[in-house]
């Protein structure tokens, strides 16, 4: 998999296309097959979330089956004019083909919580900077720890969540309406950020920002000679994380626990491909280890046969598998 420059995309490119919107979709069971059908039918991959609060998720396909796609979504009622962030690759970074139906587009765990009603001031990239030099601002990452583990922005705080069903719990602790007058607020792609603000404005907190687009839409506008931000950030596909120039960075991940990893963590003696790494290894149960292990031998008798173990490809492979072996009995019954 290698990254590619958005100077240098061609149609032949993968667009990955993170989107994103609040808005009431009392239907939204109704559309999850029609949406399902339009990424099939221009062989868009990766997941979207539908919830009655809107959409969300990550895909990825040729260009003219993500405008395909946009334009579908574009038409329908209430789901137009919806916030995407893109990247570009060689290769597609998902699997598989999903459209999934759920109680809340990014879960926070808060009754009553509508980014449509309150939410905080959105910042544009390039002004970003200066909002977080001011000494008055308290600067906070909403992101999960292992995520601010590979890169965040300067002077940050990590709450230290494991999920963000964690953050406002840790508001309450650590965070005073009184105390902190300014509060400026980021994530990946926008969205997290939008029921985190909503939520800081409903405890009292006057004046809280946001970057708008999320840390990928800094790092699209913002070039990297004024960046603030450090280190890489963490995607939810298989490239595990981008560099400044929005490339596929130098992570890799334990397919066990999906945690990023290094090239260094896997000289560790608790990395096992597939199995385990330092993260997981003392957590996992001996059936897990066996599953995790018969999984990964699966994976390597696939590659080594030429076929892919997971995703549209492999099922499409299985399919053909199952009918031949069917022409074959068929065949052999009617000698």
């Amino acid at each position: 998999m290698t990254a590619v420059h958005k100077d240098n995309v061609t149609s032949e490119h993968f667009v990955v296309c993170a989107l994103y919107k609040f808005v009431a979709l009392p239907d939204f069971e109704a559309i999850r097959q029609p949406l399902l059908n339009v990424m099939e039918e221009n062989e868009v991959r990766g997941t979207l979330l539908l919830a009655a609060e809107g959409i969300n998720g990550t895909v990825s396909a040729k260009r003219e089956g993500i405008d395909n796609l946009l334009a579908w979504l574009d038409a329908q009622p209430n789901l137009d004019n919806i916030v995407t962030k893109e990247s570009y690759d060689d290769e597609c970074p998902f699997y598989r083909t999903k459209v999934k139906l759920k109680k809340e587009i990014v879960t926070m765990g808060v009754e009553g919580i509508d980014p449509r009603e309150v939410v905080g001031t959105y910042v544009k990239p390039a002004d970003w900077n200066a909002l977080i030099s001011d000494p008055e601002v308290i600067l906070i990452d909403t992101r999960n720890d292992y995520e601010i583990e590979i890169g965040t922005f300067q002077n940050a705080v990590d709450p230290r969540t494991k999920t963000f069903r964690e953050f406002p719990a840790w508001a309450k602790e650590n965070l005073d309406p009184e105390k902190h007058k300014k509060v400026a607020m980021f994530c990946t792609g926008g969205i997290r950020c939008e029921k985190s603000t909503a939520y800081m404005k409903e405890q009292g907190f006057d004046e809280v920002f946001h970057l708008e687009g999320g840390i990928l839409k800094y790092l699209e506008e913002v070039p990297k000679e004024e960046t603030m931000w450090e280190g890489e950030c963490f995607v939810f596909d298989n490239r595990v994380a981008v560099n400044h120039d929005l490339q596929k960075g130098s992570y890799d991940q334990c397919h066990a626990c999906r945690m990023p990893i290094t090239e260094d963590e896997k000289l560790k003696p608790e990395y096992m491909e597939g199995v385990s790494c330092h993260h997981c290894h003392d957590s996992l149960t001996e059936e897990q280890r066996a599953r995790f292990a018969e999984r990964q031998k699966q994976i390597e008798l696939a590659q080594a046969r030429g076929e892919g173990h997971i995703g549209n490809e492999a099922q499409e492979v299985l399919r053909k598998r199952k009918e031949a072996k069917k022409a074959q009995k068929e065949a052999q019954r009617q000698q």
